[in-house]
């Protein structure tokens, strides 16, 4: 890395903080933080549910994918255009009957502040989770930045001795990312994380699609190269029509379950609900999430298509590259398109691209953070105060809360550095495992059951249900939300029935 490159890195690092500085004004209340005071533009909120559902694990994962596989991965978004039309119709309505601040909220109305608080509960942990891995794979980018920088290998083994220097550079590399996402977030709450947002979307795609460019004038042959021994190695399959719960990739497992995950992250989650709560209207929110997986259709196509290209230049003209990123005699994939940024892209646009790759893991924990704030406050901070206190204690405590889950996923990153293999996988599977039991108690409620012992049970059993499935099938994380989804409506369904008063005669 240069010192252009490190200059336009920092820019971009510190405008991002003075755009969350600069938005803070004007923030009186908990309501002005967690959703803007509902005044957000559609394309903005737009904006905010792509760059929030693409994290660092898309932009160096879905590359890495098509590098050792094919483009079957966009199977996966057939199902998330299916999904979008179903919550349009089914879930986003319901939100604006109200002043919501969370979805969890309904939950509480339907079934008692008991229900919601757990199903706030379960998202907490599956989302600060999941981040955990998503900020750990951008920390691979940036060790691999300042693993480039003179003396850094010696300056990490005087720090931390008992490490490996490259785990001990991706350990502050973890710590410094996560830093700086606390601190705009912190600052600006939720009109920083919609504006900065879009900025990050512009920079990430830009950023790609501007590395895929030169990615493709290094191969001699150009795009009918690219063709030709991509398609060769198969590299170009986009559907597989194969079925069996036990394969993940596959047009059914596509179809039908990336519309069920679609359904529970972007109708359920805390995450994505959030931002149809800074919209200005029903109608404005569904506006955002349709024109939403166009946009996510089409970058997933370029960053599979960069992995194409990848493979392409490795095997025909960098073979001995690949050495270097094999451990333990397997190639970790992941490290494949960070390491061609830090190693091939010319002065200037090689901080661009580091710095794109920030924005998309900066986008996904920024929204993080705020939601996981926005629930800490208004599902178990208010509802627990015994008197109403003043806007600004409300206030107060959403920036702290949004500090502690920023160090909740630092350490969840730590821990990622020792377990993750391809890290796409493992973000999906953590996130569909708790999905479908949200899901399942929404769609008893919209049903019509309000009781508490209905929602309880249908939980219950299906987390217990998706625990055998984890552990004692090959199920594909593909299936996991529509079988906890069913579990959790079939156990409330019998548990009405069986609880139920009988009349009297």
């Amino acid at each position: 890395m240069s010192a252009l490159d490190l200059a336009v890195l920092g820019a971009y690092v510190g405008g991002t903080i003075w755009l969350g500085l600069a938005l803070s004004r004007g923030q009186a209340n908990v309501r002005d933080y967690f959703t803007s005071g509902r005044r957000a533009p559609w394309g903005v909120v737009m904006a905010s549910i792509v760059a929030t559902e693409t994290s660092t694990v898309t932009v160096v994962s879905l590359p890495g994918f098509a590098f050792g596989t094919d483009l079957t991965f966009l199977q996966l978004v057939i199902g998330y255009l299916v999904g979008r039309v179903i919550i349009t119709l089914l879930f986003i309505p319901g939100y604006f009957r109200g002043e919501y601040l969370t979805a969890y909220q309904v939950l509480a109305e339907r079934f008692g502040g008991g229900v919601g608080r757990l199903a706030a509960a379960i998202f907490l942990a599956t989302r600060n989770l999941a981040d955990g891995f998503r900020l750990f794979a951008t920390g691979l980018v940036l060790a691999a930045v300042l693993l480039t920088l003179p003396g850094a290998r010696a300056s990490a083994t005087a720090l931390i001795p008992w490490f490996d220097p490259s785990t001990t550079v991706l350990m502050v590399s973890v710590v410094l990312l996560g830093s700086v996402t606390v601190a705009y977030t912190y600052l600006g709450g939720m009109t920083a994380v919609l504006w900065t947002d879009l900025l990050q979307l512009t920079v990430y795609v830009g950023g790609s699609a501007a590395a895929g460019v030169l990615l493709l004038d290094l191969i001699p042959g150009g795009w009918s190269e690219v063709v030709e021994t991509g398609s060769a190695a198969g590299r170009f399959r986009l559907f597989d029509f194969t079925w069996g719960l036990d394969r993940s990739y596959t047009f059914w497992s596509g179809l039908v379950g990336g519309a069920c995950l679609t359904v529970a992250t972007h109708g359920t989650d805390q995450l994505i609900v959030q931002r149809y709560l800074c919209s200005r209207s029903s109608r404005e929110a569904k506006k955002a999430l349709l024109w939403s997986g166009v946009v996510v259709l089409g970058q997933f196509l370029l960053f599979l298509v960069i992995g194409v290209m990848l493979y392409v230049y490795y095997t025909g003209y960098a073979t001995e590259a690949l050495e270097t990123l094999s451990v333990g005699g397997e190639l970790q994939t992941d490290r494949i398109f960070p390491t061609f940024i830090v190693t091939q892209l010319p002065s200037g646009l090689r901080g661009l691209v580091v710095a794109s790759i920030f924005a998309a893991a900066m986008s996904t924990l920024s929204s993080s953070l705020n939601s996981s704030a926005s629930s800490t406050v208004a599902d178990f901070y208010m509802p627990a105060t015994r008197k109403q206190r003043p806007a600004g204690h409300y206030l107060a405590v959403a920036r702290r809360s949004t500090v502690v889950w920023g160090i909740v996923q630092i350490l969840v990153a730590f821990v990622a550095i020792r377990l993750s293999d391809r890290i796409v996988d493992e973000v999906l599977g953590i996130s569909s495992f708790t999905n479908g039991l949200i899901l399942g108690v929404f769609l008893l409620g919209a049903l019509g059951y309000r009781r508490q012992t209905t929602a309880y049970a249908g939980i219950g059993t299906g987390a217990v249900v998706m625990l055998g499935i984890r552990l004692l099938t090959a199920v594909s994380w593909q299936w996991y939300v529509l079988v906890g989804a069913t579990a959790t409506c079939v156990a409330g369904w019998v548990a009405d029935r069986l609880t139920e008063t009988p009349h009297a005669t």
